[in-house]
């Protein structure tokens, strides 16, 4: 049976196992919206750089990634998995110890049905139950609850849009030391990021927007 460069799974514990290429999405696009590139901006394709590598040479792989965009890139893996054609976020909360402690995306939840719940934004008659709202749990929300028993207490949390005020109380409340953020979204205008924005800073959570020092990363389903 072949192998394959990346394997993908669905918990966190093994999640944390993976290497060095992963994510089939661009940084700088919106995370509105399902991407079909990653490659290095510097370097190239990375399983390229891989495969013309000296046997002869003993020094390390030069354009890997760094941690901030190893854990930034999985919360846009995990986006990929959000059914919300609309938007779709992702979030990876870490140790410490830069150990992958839970991953999350938006959806709805367990055993909600998401065929027989509406994702549209808005209602035709008016009516908030039509819309995702009121079913949808936040990626945020997703990652601090998918942490198989472990504290989230003191990690750091990486997530693809800035947090609503809702995401930010819970946030607080589980212990988060630190949010890494990719996207603002009306941060100065619309109430519910000027007040998350409000409450971290008074709860002494560190927020900082992720700077990436790479454009895209390429993720090929090949034998290596």
């Amino acid at each position: 049976m072949n192998c394959r460069e990346v394997a993908l799974v669905s918990t966190a514990t093994i999640f944390g196992a993976f290497a060095s290429a992963f994510v089939y999405h661009t940084f700088f696009s919106n995370p509105r919206k399902h991407s079909s590139r990653i490659n290095s901006s510097k370097n190239g394709d990375v399983s390229e750089k891989r495969s013309s590598k000296d046997p002869f040479d003993p020094s390390k792989r030069k354009g890997y990634l760094s941690w901030d965009d190893y854990f930034m890139a999985i919360a846009f893996l995990s986006a990929e998995r959000s059914k919300d054609p609309n938007r779709q976020v992702g979030a990876c909360l870490v140790s410490q110890n830069g150990i992958i402690l839970g991953i999350g995306y938006n959806g709805f939840p367990r055993g909600c049905s998401d065929d027989q719940l509406p994702w549209a934004k808005l209602s035709k008659s008016g009516d908030p139950l039509e819309t995702k709202y009121p079913y949808v749990c936040h990626a945020e929300v997703n990652a601090i609850l998918n942490t198989n028993h472990a504290t989230a207490a003191g990690q750091r949390l990486y997530v693809t849009m800035f947090p609503c005020n809702e995401c930010a109380k819970i946030i607080i409340q589980s212990g988060v030391s630190e949010v890494v953020y990719f996207v603002e979204k009306r941060l100065n205008t619309d109430t519910a990021y000027v007040a998350s924005h409000k409450l971290l800073k008074m709860a002494g959570v560190k927020v900082r927007k992720h700077q990436p020092q790479m454009d895209q990363i390429l993720l090929k389903f090949k034998e290596p």
